[in-house]
């Protein structure tokens, strides 16, 4: 049948070329044992750690998709164990770094022809909805009980009006600006 495979915490390319060459030879032995499969298996990668993300075009030649794990993504970004009570606070989705990678791996696999995706829980969270779709992302993956909430801020968004407003949000400096940035992105009606 159809499977796709997602790979998990790379960041050298030559992890991702181990597992493709693994790949391959288990593709060769089920070809040798006459067992059916799908030869175009598609791989993907989940970016989660910083290096792979600005690294990002070494596995857009690599790779048929991506998916960004936003949970860990930031976590590694921001040096912060969201698990850690006293210093928990300190993770911010709306860091100016964190917006910096995801609008480079947004950006680069989007010029690649590559499709990604964004899990974790900024995907399923109607606040950064907008500010996600600014981005290029068109693709969510969640909990099935976040899904009305987002659908109904696609259905209410424009997005020809919001990529230019989500392009200046990311040049901001300061998480407090684009945190306010963001809200008044929400705020509209369209």
């Amino acid at each position: 049948g159809k499977v796709s495979i997602l790979l998990p915490m790379f960041s050298p390319a030559f992890q991702v070329d181990q597992t493709l060459a693994l790949l391959e030879q288990a593709k060769s032995i089920l070809r040798g044992e006459k067992v059916p499969f799908d030869e175009k298996i598609e791989i993907g990668g989940m970016i989660e750690v910083p290096a792979a993300a600005l690294a990002v075009g070494l596995f857009l030649r690599r790779l048929d998709f991506l998916s960004i794990g936003t949970n860990d993504l930031i976590q590694y970004t921001l040096a912060i164990d969201r698990a850690d009570e006293q210093v928990a606070n300190l993770y911010d989705p709306l860091h100016p770094a964190v917006l910096m990678l995801l609008s480079h791996v947004i950006g680069s696999a989007e010029k690649a022809g590559v499709p990604v995706s964004m899990c974790g829980e900024m995907a399923g969270d109607p606040n950064f909805t907008r500010l996600l779709l600014g981005l290029g992302l068109r693709q969510f993956s969640m909990f099935p009980a976040q899904i009305p909430a987002v659908k109904q801020r696609i259905k209410q968004s424009d997005i020809a009006e919001i990529e230019p407003v989500v392009r200046r949000i990311v040049r901001l400096e300061e998480s407090a600006k684009i945190e306010e940035q963001v809200e008044r992105l929400n705020a509209w009606r369209q």
